[in-house]
């Protein structure tokens, strides 16, 4: 079922921080959609410092994350944000990326607590991940930008 993101009912951020993009090599025109539509959407609600990281893969985006956020000794970085196109094939090879970035990108977010957007699409036929990532509404790229907006002003509010 696709579904849109009511993005007219985000919070406002005042004094945005920056935000940082990490995205697979793999399948480029897809994953490239993806940021390309969250940036928009970011710049679009006062993010104007958004750096954009192409990787060799989904499960190197952990320790990338990680790498970031330990240089971020200032905590100027709000959130990051991963994209990323994993399409089943006939091994194991598909479980083993999947599970592996995931449970990195979870572990960054709490040892570093900040808020770790994951859009990493884990398919089984690549039209799947095209209908994601496609110039429409349902572009998970607006969903990412919408998470992280709504993490950083839920955040804020609270005092972290």
């Amino acid at each position: 079922m696709k579904t849109t993101v009511d993005l007219s009912a985000l919070p406002a951020i005042e004094k945005p921080g920056r935000i940082e993009i990490l995205k697979s090599k793999w399948y480029p025109e897809l994953v490239n959609n993806l940021s390309d539509t969250c940036i928009r959407t970011l710049s679009e609600y006062g993010y104007s410092d958004i750096g954009e990281h192409t990787l060799p893969g989904s499960l190197e985006i952990p320790l990338a994350a990680r790498d970031l956020l330990a240089l971020d000794t200032h905590q100027k970085i709000d959130a990051l944000i991963c994209f990323g196109v994993i399409v089943k094939g006939a091994t194991y090879h598909f479980e083993m990326i999947s599970n592996e970035a995931m449970r990195g990108l979870g572990e960054v977010m709490h040892e570093f607590r900040r808020p770790v957007v994951v859009e990493i699409l884990p398919v089984f036929d690549i039209k799947d991940a095209a209908e994601r990532c496609a110039d429409d509404e349902f572009n998970k790229g607006y969903e990412a930008a919408a998470a992280a907006i709504e993490m950083v002003a839920w955040r804020r509010s609270v005092g972290c």
